[in-house]
């Protein structure tokens, strides 16, 4: 690994407007980073990738490295492009177990995390490395959220959220668990208890459905719900997957590990939603890809559709007549999700769009002072380094609210 990643550092042409960190939503300083691992620095460069990025070493494993960084790199135009998520990875990874995180003195402000995926483990961090106490409350019996519930670790191992656990304990960080805001206990009594501000970071938990007959029955399951708990699914031998997007890469590939033989996904038009780096993965699992083919019900037997007449263009037109029936053992739905609206319904002068989002202004605060979100919640699915992004900007925004005292 070593000499693998020193040589990938040596290919770095340190170019004078990098595209790769132009192209990276959260402006990771690689050229900086490399040159500094090139210099045996290590710890330096591992600590200006976690201050930059305190979800460094998850992005560098999960990342859609090939739309941002390594997809842009100058090198990629004739040759292959720099990996640096390799480098990214071992050094986020060296500084992450030996970090000594350093705070500024305790400022007397208390803040909620409601939530402890990357918005709501970026938020808390950075307010606490300057000087907010700070209380993450997570709905689940472990910190890490879709980190940890929606990845399979074959992807993202929870050894690496584990030791965020860590570090939420070296920044004096309480975490409590089992605890849902928005039922027994609402955002208004977090105010009352003495918070200063409350951030939002609930993710996108709800599936979208497809409000077609036969998606209450015993063999069909929604995707992130399978993801959550695949151990305790009985799949069977054959599965069908709804949906083309990288939820359904990772039900597909977890599909297999857990003893299915036939993995097939749908989609009705001809393109897939999902990254082409997990469609490749997929595919190697043995995963087949079914264009064109509009889900009309689900039979016990399996899924139905029509066959999708598509144009010149590539659009969708109409459907040819007649129906096929596909034999399936399971039908797993994965066509996105989108948030639960628990908050919004236990929180008075919260709102939420039609969809289910949290409206925010630009610095990210709800339509309820002092409560902020940002991530999923607010703006649906994305990926983990957008969810930092956002985090990032809203933390900014929730010092400088406290700092005026305005609750």
């Amino acid at each position: 690994m070593s000499l693998r990643i020193e040589t990938e550092a040596n290919r770095c042409l340190n170019c004078k407007k990098p595209r790769c960190m132009e192209y990276c939503p959260v402006h990771t300083p690689i050229p900086q980073i490399i040159q500094k691992f090139k210099e045996n620095k290590v710890m330096e460069a591992g600590e200006q990738l976690f201050e930059n990025n305190p979800m460094s070493v998850v992005c560098a494993t999960v990342c859609n490295h090939e739309a941002q960084c390594a997809g842009h790199c100058v090198l990629g135009k004739k040759d292959t492009p720099v990996q640096f998520y390799d480098i990214e990875r071992f050094v986020s990874d060296a500084y992450l177990s030996r970090m000594r995180p350093a705070c500024a003195p305790k400022n007397g402000k208390r803040v909620a995390v409601i939530g402890s995926g990357p918005a709501g483990l970026t938020v808390a961090i950075i307010l606490a490395k300057n000087g907010y106490s700070v209380t993450i409350f997570e709905r689940k019996n472990d910190i890490g959220g879709m980190l940890r519930y929606g990845i399979p670790e074959f992807r993202l191992s929870n050894t690496v959220i584990d030791r965020y656990k860590q570090l939420l304990e070296k920044l004096e960080i309480q975490v409590r668990l089992n605890t849902t805001i928005g039922g027994a206990l609402k955002i208004d009594d977090l105010f009352r208890d003495g918070y200063d501000s409350v951030f939002v970071g609930t993710g996108a938990w709800r599936p979208r459905t497809l409000n077609i007959r036969g998606e209450c029955l015993a063999n069909v399951h929604f995707g992130i719900s399978y993801l959550e708990n695949p151990r305790h699914h009985e799949l069977g031998e054959a599965v069908a997957v709804i949906g083309m997007g990288n939820v359904a890469m990772d039900v597909a590939r977890t599909a297999f590990r857990y003893g299915a033989q036939r993995v097939m996904l749908f989609s009705r038009g001809i393109h897939a939603s999902a990254s082409s780096h997990e469609m490749s993965y997929a595919k190697l699992d043995g995963a087949e890809f079914i264009y064109g083919k509009q889900i009309v019900r689900i039979d016990p037997e399996g899924p139905v559709f029509k066959t999708s007449i598509i144009n010149d263009e590539g659009k969708i037109v109409g459907y040819e007549d007649g129906e096929e029936l596909v034999p399936a053992d399971s039908v797993i739905i994965a066509v996105s999700q989108r948030p639960k609206d628990k908050l919004i319904l236990s929180t008075e002068h919260l709102a939420g769009t039609a969809k289910g989002l949290l409206v925010v202004d630009e610095d990210n605060m709800t339509t309820h002072p002092g409560v902020f979100a940002a991530g999923d919640v607010v703006t649906g699915p994305l990926t983990v380094v957008h969810a930092v992004e956002d985090a990032k900007k809203t933390a900014a925004a929730m010092m400088k609210y406290m700092e005026k005292d305005n609750r």
